[in-house]
């Protein structure tokens, strides 16, 4: 299945270096390999592979190479400074695609800048918005439940989809994490990872978790941080911005893989709101170079609300997320009158839309989300 973002990623390699930056398996390298179709010489090195690593650190592609593909080449030493070696001293006929699974901007702090140089795309699991002109359009259930990696949702059975992920989970840790970061406690890092998909959509206390466990804070936010790194997990911290008493500052962990996600069908629906709405601004922000951010209310009070999309600082909706309440949330009533805020609550199985008051709607997620 073709993904909508191929177009502004050929676009981009007109003009500039392109990174391809997601989580593992969720079809960088499928994707990378098609774009090449319309070139004549492309070239393809993955790191992993001695033959290829050689190649690559004597940069012996042959000279009329017209897209060069550089798969996993954060894992190699000072990769950074090699990468901008290789795009200021290219061939002016020559692309460069550069994948990876590790965060840019986690890998941008160390070795010299590379401001100006290159686009970043960041690739996501499927969605309701990329999904509504194929054959699953509207299918819900199924991304909530298989989530929007490509082979757990395309599998022809249920049973094919957990077995995939049973190798998904296992290997993220033992192979991804482990040739990040050099791991001391190898199983309280796979404690902390399923700790917190025990955890989705809660404030998050990394003291908890560590009492948990038996070792410390901050070793368990070093693995969090791991886990962010690797598009893992996703964090949402709460917005204060001319938001009174908005004081805690746990986050919220979401997992970019729906079907990791170990609750009941809220949480596993909240998590697929969070990811959708995370990959639209990740869209508007790659595409756009807008400015936007997800973030959630919580007060000292207590009152939450589970999102606020976040436009330069400034909260520009905030979002409920329901399986079946048509009725407006409390919270959402009062941060909406309060601060004027326009709000949204998504239910999941809503016989009707309607219209709460002037800045409140009340919204089938299966129709919203697609228009995002």
């Amino acid at each position: 299945m073709d993904r909508k973002i191929t177009d502004f990623i050929k676009k981009d390699l007109v003009k500039k270096l392109v990174f391809l930056v997601g989580p593992r398996q969720v079809g960088k390298t499928w994707l990378a390999k098609k774009i090449t179709e319309k070139y004549g010489k492309p070239v393809y090195l993955n790191y992993d592979n001695s033959k290829d690593r050689t190649i690559i650190k004597d940069e012996a592609w042959l000279s009329d190479t017209d897209i060069l593909i550089l798969d996993e080449i954060h894992k190699m030493r000072d990769w950074k400074n090699y990468i901008k070696g290789v795009y200021d001293t290219k061939p002016q006929n020559i692309s460069i695609l550069v994948t990876g699974s590790a965060r840019i901007d986690i890998l941008r702090q160390s070795g010299d800048s590379m401001a100006g140089r290159f686009y970043v795309h960041r690739i996501m699991p499927f969605s309701l918005s990329e999904l509504k002109e194929t054959e699953y359009a509207n299918d819900m259930e199924r991304l909530i439940n298989r989530g929007g990696f490509p082979e757990p949702f395309l599998a022809e059975s249920d049973n094919d989809a957990q077995r995939w992920r049973n190798w998904y989970s296992d290997s993220l840790i033992r192979e991804d994490v482990l040739d990040f970061e050099r791991i001391n406690d190898f199983k309280a890092m796979k404690l902390v990872f399923e700790m917190l998909r025990q955890r989705v959509g809660s404030p998050l206390s990394y003291r908890s978790i560590a009492l948990d466990i038996g070792t410390s804070p901050a070793t368990v936010m070093k693995y969090v941080r791991i886990l962010e790194a690797l598009y893992i997990v996703f964090a949402i911290y709460p917005y204060s911005n001319n938001i009174a008493r908005s004081i805690l500052k746990e986050p919220k962990i979401y997992f970019y893989d729906n079907g990791l996600v170990d609750g009941d069908a809220g949480v596993k629906y909240e998590n697929f709101i969070a990811l959708s709405l995370l990959k639209s601004i990740y869209l508007k922000n790659d595409l756009l170079g807008q400015r936007k951010d997800l973030k959630y209310l919580r007060t000292k009070e207590g009152k939450e609300i589970d999102f606020c999309v976040v436009d330069n600082n400034k909260i520009e909706y905030v979002i409920e997320a329901k399986l079946t309440d048509d009725k407006a949330s409390k919270n959402l009533i009062y941060f909406s009158d309060k601060y004027s805020l326009k709000g949204y609550q998504l239910v999941k199985d809503l016989r009707l839309e309607r219209k709460i008051n002037e800045r409140i709607e009340v919204r089938a997620a299966g129709k919203f989300l697609p228009e995002m």
